[in-house]
């Protein structure tokens, strides 16, 4: 198996608001015409949102749950500016701020916010890591 993700696919109670959430951030769907499913391309990554119990059921699983899931998504800027945009535009867009950006212990700089179903999300600055032009980050050898 080669070693990379393509899609984070989160299930969400709401596809609709979830979708609504996202476009305020400035996020651009992909695939227009699948109603049943929200595509985002994220560089060399998509992100997929789809109802929670559909997603659920398709793995076989259950549908309940709830409280921390023990993974969050990562958002990384170029500087702690970029940091503070984001976490601005986060909130405007009604996402619920789970801890101010601030002074890592590691170095850089981040905070997390929280989307419309509590998927918590980290906004951060790492002065090691390399966001490229086309927002690709290259972590160091």
């Amino acid at each position: 198996m080669e070693q990379r993700i393509s899609v984070v696919t989160l299930g969400v109670a709401d596809l609709q608001r979830s979708r609504e959430f996202y476009e305020r951030l400035g996020w651009r769907r992909s695939l227009r015409e699948v109603e049943e499913i929200v595509w985002f391309q994220t560089g060399g990554l998509a992100l997929a949102l789809y109802p929670r119990v559909e997603l659920a059921s398709d793995a076989a699983v259950a549908a309940e749950g709830q409280g921390f899931a023990g993974i969050t998504l990562a958002w990384n800027g170029r500087s702690r500016e970029d940091v503070d945009a984001a976490m601005r535009e986060a909130e405007a867009a009604g996402a619920k701020i789970v801890k101010r950006a601030e002074l890592a212990f590691w170095g850089g700089y981040s905070g997390y916010f929280a989307d419309p179903d509590g998927f918590i999300w980290e906004v951060a600055w790492n002065p090691a890591f390399e966001v490229r032009e086309d927002g690709s980050l290259r972590l160091p050898e």
